[in-house]
């Protein structure tokens, strides 16, 4: 039995087997707004300057330079989130391996910062003086999951 491109009905069977992990694994922004509300954690992987500038509400600030170290912060019986920039962005992926490597449960968030923020979820930065301000703007109609 071959496909319509004439590769081999293993082939199928592999590319749906990934298919099905990805859905497993990946989540979109409104799935994850939803998990945090029902308990998970959300990470922000990106550099400081980043976090300052804007990051999900509620998130957990952790950057590459700190896999390495005390995780005891992350709650090992709950759902990590981990998110990066972007869509373009694969950073919240090696921070997911690492994690998943060490025995969190582990769910990555597609679309990133970028999304959840055009979508007009609950979005804070840091300003100048250190405090935590709200940067939640409108949502973008061009992208908006809901």
């Amino acid at each position: 039995m071959t496909d319509a491109e004439g590769g081999s009905a293993d082939s199928i069977l592999a590319r749906l087997a990934h298919v099905d992990a990805r859905l497993a694994y990946e989540i979109d922004v409104v799935a994850a707004r939803d998990a945090q509300r029902a308990g998970a954690v959300i990470v922000d992987t990106r550099k400081q300057r980043s976090w300052d500038h804007g990051h999900v509400a509620g998130a957990v600030h952790l950057p590459k330079e700190r896999l390495d170290g005390d995780l005891s912060e992350l709650p090992a019986e709950r759902t990590l989130i981990v998110y990066g920039w972007g869509p373009g962005c694969n950073g919240e992926t090696h921070t997911a391996r690492a994690l998943l490597a060490r025995g969190f449960d582990v769910r990555e968030m597609i679309g990133g910062y970028e999304y959840w923020a055009r979508n007009g979820f609950a979005v804070e930065g840091v300003d100048a003086s250190g405090a935590v301000v709200d940067l939640t703007r409108a949502s973008d109609p061009l992208v908006t999951a809901e």
